[in-house]
């Protein structure tokens, strides 16, 4: 099963929902939450309700509590990416797999307030790996490739399991989308880079929901 979070635009799960469905095709339950990172604490509230909710609640539509995959894009994936790294952002809760889509590594995240390179420099050798995929259009205006290059070095240089996708499509593509400067948000596309894109992140979720041996992030 998956929890699903996403951007920085207030209350935006509908952006996600081309995403969703296309995995949830496959039998995997997503959880896809409204959040805001304009509230006061910059959404750290609302994150860590989600994941407490799925918690409690995954068994009741089928998923399975010891295989949660946290997800996220944009804003959304790095604060994923800081309940792998960080034990306390979740109150000691860590998924079992984490896909970081579009993230801007270098940037702070809501649930502790430092950046998922500064959470990867400081981890402690005590604390487990988990697999951490990371997928970033390769002609992404909005937040640039690099950022997830840069973690993707991080997490390989502390040895843990990762892998990094450069789908040849934009922020919005990776999802599935492209945005609507009228409407102020995403929209679902159906140009080809934005669904081959969106494949393949779909094909990410999937593979780290799975989590047998043969679908393991190759470091």
């Amino acid at each position: 099963m998956v929890l699903l979070w996403h951007g920085r635009g207030p209350d935006e799960r509908d952006v996600l929902a081309p995403l969703a469905r296309a995995t949830a095709s496959l039998g995997i339950v997503c959880f896809v939450p409204d959040w805001r990172s304009d509230a006061q604490d910059g959404g750290r509230t609302h994150l860590r309700e989600s994941a407490s909710y799925v918690q409690q609640h995954a068994a009741d539509f089928g998923g399975d509590t010891g295989r949660i995959v946290l997800a996220g894009w944009s804003l959304g994936s790095k604060a994923a990416v800081a309940a792998a790294l960080a034990p306390c952002a979740l109150d000691g809760w860590r998924p079992r797999a984490v896909v970081g889509i579009a993230g801007g590594h270098t940037g702070p995240q809501p649930l502790t307030g430092r950046t998922p390179i500064e959470e990867a420099a400081g981890i402690a050798e005590s604390v487990p790996a988990i697999p951490v995929w990371l997928i970033h259009g390769s002609a992404d205006p909005v937040v640039d490739v690099q950022q997830s290059r840069l973690l993707y070095a991080a997490l390989r240089h502390r040895g843990w399991p990762t892998s990094l996708h450069e789908p040849d499509t934009d922020h919005a593509g990776v999802i599935m989308t492209e945005y609507d400067p009228e409407y102020g948000r995403c929209r679902p596309c159906r140009a080809e880079h934005a669904l081959l894109g969106g494949r393949q992140t779909v094909q990410l979720l999937a593979r780290a929901a799975d989590m047998t041996p043969g679908c393991q992030p190759v470091m």
